[in-house]
C-alpha cells in the first residue's frame, strides 16, 4: 500500500470548509483526476457510488462515510484502486486544517505501477486542497 499525506489550513471556520467538501457532487470540481461521478445510494451518512477517475477512464466503487464537521472517508471497494481516502477536518481557532491521507495501490497487475502514481495522486490532492482553499477564502 501506498501512504500519500497532503494538509492545507484554510482561513474559515470548520461549518464553513464542510459546507464544500461535503458536497460530494462537486467533487470532480477541486479533484482534477475525479471526471464523473454517479451517486447509486444514500443511506444516512453514508453514499455507494461510481467514480469514473482520469487514469484511463477507468470506474471505481465507493462508499463514502460522512463523520459531520470531522471527516470524510471514501472506500474504494471496486476497480482500479483499493485503498480508502480520508479528509480530516483539524479547527485552529477561526481556521481549518484539512488533512488527506490515502492509503491505496493499484489492483491486479496494475499494482506494480502504484509507486510511479503515488506522486501524480500526491500532486493532484496538493491542487485539490488548494483549490478548495481558493473557494472557500474567495
Amino acid at each position: 500500500m501506498a501512504t500519500i499525506e497532503a494538509a492545507i489550513t484554510i482561513n474559515a471556520p470548520v461549518d464553513k470548509v464542510w459546507d464544500v467538501i461535503s458536497d460530494l457532487d462537486n467533487e470532480s470540481k477541486f479533484w482534477k483526476g475525479t471526471k464523473s461521478i454517479r451517486n447509486i445510494s444514500k443511506e444516512g451518512n453514508t453514499v455507494t457510488r461510481e467514480v469514473t477517475i482520469a487514469f484511463k477512464d477507468s470506474k471505481c466503487m465507493q462508499t463514502v462515510t460522512l463523520q459531520p464537521k470531522k471527516r470524510i472517508l471514501a472506500t474504494f471497494t471496486e476497480g482500479i484502486i483499493n485503498g480508502t481516502k480520508t479528509m480530516h477536518l483539524i479547527p485552529e481557532g477561526e481556521k481549518t486544517r484539512i488533512e488527506a491521507i490515502w492509503d491505496m495501490k493499484l489492483s491486479g497487475m496494475m499494482g506494480m505501477f502504484t509507486g510511479m502514481i503515488k506522486k501524480h495522486i500526491k500532486n493532484g490532492t496538493e491542487q485539490a486542497l488548494e483549490s478548495i482553499k481558493q473557494e472557500i477564502e474567495k
